[in-house]
């Protein structure tokens, strides 16, 4: 594991030189990784596992995120007022805001639930309509089909009729009583 942690170690080395040759090229001012630290972790199934550690490059670096901020002003009672005011317009605006979305909210669900009653009641037109115009026909069709069969039974009964005066005269005839 110590092989492998100086090798890197060189990788990275080799690297800073090969970052100096491209400087010469590339007269660009370019941030210099000088000092590092490589922590081996254990070694992992898949291979090596390392945590590399940059210092910064000088003590100056330091301070620089260390500054204290700068000290407070006092503040005067007429600041301190319009701080106030400041804050309490943003709380009316933002009251407003909410207010506004409510009302905007309320709008949509109630012209989501017109239209959904306005949609039911047209489901509901068209359903009776249906229904209406399907009874109609089932109407009509009862109808012919009754007056289909009273026409057929009037042939039957006019057709029987026919036969029993046809079977009366044949009677007669062969009794010898006919008369017309």
């Amino acid at each position: 594991m110590a092989k492998t942690v100086t090798a890197y170690k060189e990788k990275m080395k080799e690297l800073s030189v090969l970052s100096l040759i491209c400087s010469c090229f590339y007269p660009e001012t370019r941030n210099k990784l000088v000092y590092m630290e490589v922590k081996p972790i254990d070694k992992r199934a898949s291979g090596q596992a390392f945590e590399v550690i940059l210092k910064p490059q000088s003590p100056v670096s330091d301070l620089a995120h260390n500054l204290p901020s700068p000290p407070k002003r006092d503040l005067s009672l007429e600041d301190i007022e319009k701080k106030l005011e400041a804050a309490e317009e943003r709380r009316k605006y933002q009251e407003s805001q909410v207010l506004k979305a409510l009302a905007e909210k309320r709008e949509h669900e109630r012209d989501v639930l017109l239209k959904a009653m306005e949609e039911n009641s047209n489901f509901s037109k068209m359903a009776e309509e249906k229904l209406q115009m399907k009874m109609e026909q089932i109407k009509e069709n009862r109808e012919a089909h009754l007056a289909a069969m009273l026409e057929r039974l009037l042939e039957k009964v006019s057709a029987a009729e026919a036969r029993a005066f046809i079977r009366e005269n044949q009677r007669k005839e062969k009794s010898g009583y006919f008369s017309v």
